[in-house]
């Protein structure tokens, strides 16, 4: 994920520089290798150094760049619906009107159609969990971050709404030359489509989609890394993934781990074929849908004594996350088979398998991988001895702090 959107950024840096210097042959520098992949490092090492300097640095960048690109989103939405409803829509390019249908899941083709819509989606939404690893360092963390986290879910969920409506409503369908259907301006609709709907204004959708990659790289740094310290607390990474900065109070080792893996990936990934990143996103897709689903059968058995306590308990500690395991699961299996047909994806194969496929199976077989070697290193993690303590805790017992859990004060 880190990688992806390092690459999206670079892209539209470039876009965004055509745009100023008004000279289009710069918009092409993204698509020479070794200038993609050094700027990329670039916007890495940037990121990756805003994240180490701890949660105040990184809180007063994203304000500014979540709160441009999300006026950015609202305004070009706003303007395509309008050129698509006003004046009788002589102003879009092909005129579609809402339709409730669009929200109809069984108007989809087929089932494996609407797996893979699904895994696209949790993808789309992946990140409002972000929110979630920072409770050692929020505050009032009994419930800020649940509040976050729904509130996240709500404006994520809202926003793709208008834009796909406003996108929609101008431009069909159609595989004409600005619609949605047409596979030439998939790769990047946003940039084809700025121009026609904002006219002047389009260089601020290339800063606000520029700004959200940039956004997102710098916040992604966020989870893995926390993740990262938690399992290097508790043993189910080396101990020195546990390393806290004690200036920053940020996950040192796991924050360079992350940009250090993420790089090399995308360099290795970006030398080979552009089309192998980007089957990348569609092999992400599956692999959220299963760690969330393995997340919630987790939380159906950590909480299975709450559960029973009463109606409440058990409809939301049990019940939902259960069935919402079992479809995430699912669309797992539906997806992973789809996706070992060649022509999935960007149609690249290796030994007669799709490479989506592929990819999904080498990031599986390497968490294995690196379980059995903690179960070999540390057998004691798996025995839940020294990791989680059964039970929640009461509403009146406060949640460690990180300086507290790590012993830094």
């Amino acid at each position: 994920m880190l990688s992806n959107l390092a690459g999206i950024a670079v892209t539209f840096f470039y876009i965004l520089l055509s745009e100023l210097f008004r000279k289009p042959e710069i918009a092409t520098w993204a698509d020479n290798a070794l200038i993609n992949v050094l700027t990329c490092l670039v916007f890495m090492v940037v990121a990756a150094t805003i994240s180490y300097r701890g949660m105040e640095a990184t809180k007063s960048v994203q304000y500014v760049l979540v709160a441009f690109q999300l006026g950015v989103l609202v305004l070009f939405s706003c303007m395509a619906l309008y050129k698509a409803y006003a004046h009788g829509g002589v102003n879009a390019f092909d005129r579609t009107p809402f339709s409730w249908e669009w929200f109809n899941p069984f108007g989809v083709g087929s089932f494996s159609a609407f797996a893979a819509g699904i895994a696209l989606s949790v993808f789309i939404y992946w990140g409002w969990d972000v929110v979630l690893t920072m409770t050692e360092e929020t505050k009032g963390s009994h419930n800020t971050p649940g509040k976050a986290a729904t509130l996240t879910i709500f404006l994520v969920v809202s926003l793709y709404q208008l834009i796909s409506i406003g996108v929609i409503s101008y431009s069909g369908t159609s595989d004409g030359e600005l619609g949605l259907a047409n596979p030439a301006i998939h790769d990047n609709i946003f940039a084809v489509l700025a121009g026609p709907v904002m006219g002047p204004l389009a260089i601020l959708m290339a800063l606000a989609v520029l700004g959200s990659s940039a956004a997102s790289l710098q916040s992604t740094f966020i989870s893995p890394a926390r993740t990262m310290l938690a399992m290097g607390f508790y043993g189910a990474l080396p101990p020195r993934f546990a390393k806290v900065d004690p200036k920053f109070q940020s996950p040192s080792t796991a924050t360079i781990a992350s940009a250090f893996v993420a790089f090399i990936f995308y360099a290795v990934m970006r030398m080979i074929s552009e089309a192998v990143l980007w089957d990348t996103i569609t092999a992400l897709g599956m692999m959220v849908c299963f760690y969330y689903a393995i997340t919630a059968f987790a939380c159906v058995w950590y909480l299975r004594k709450q559960a029973v306590e009463s109606f409440r308990n058990m409809l939301m500690k049990c019940i939902l996350p259960a069935i919402g395991g079992v479809l995430l699961m699912i669309f797992f299996v539906q997806t992973s088979y789809d996706a070992m047909d060649p022509s999935y994806g960007s149609g690249s194969e290796i030994f007669g398998l799709g490479l989506v496929f592929v990819l999904g199976a080498v990031v599986l077989i390497s968490g294995v991988f690196v379980m059995l070697l903690t179960w070999w290193k540390n057998p004691e993690f798996f025995r839940s001895r020294g990791t989680l303590k059964r039970g929640l805790p009461d509403e009146d017992t406060p949640l460690a702090t990180v300086d507290e859990a790590f012993d830094l004060q």
